[in-house]
């Protein structure tokens, strides 16, 4: 069974739409929302388990130029 996650990301001031373009080209996603609120946009994922979900928001999603932070929640 597949781990699913939420993954909000704060970007920095004018970034969000290249972030987003970066974002969708990665795989495992299945949505990317832009939002209000305290973050920018609202990732929702799924991995094969938590391991695979934080390398890729650390491997791929860190190093986008514009993210500047991110918060993964898991759902159980």
């Amino acid at each position: 069974m597949a781990t699913r996650a939420y993954v909000l990301i704060e970007t920095a001031m004018g970034k969000t739409k290249d972030v987003v373009g970066a974002i969708q080209s990665l795989e495992g996603l299945k949505s990317v929302n832009v939002v209000t609120g305290p973050y920018d946009i609202i990732v929702v994922m799924e991995g094969k388990n938590a391991d695979a979900i934080g390398q890729l928001v650390t491997g791929k999603i860190h190093h986008i130029p514009g993210v500047s932070r991110t918060l993964i929640c898991l759902a159980f």
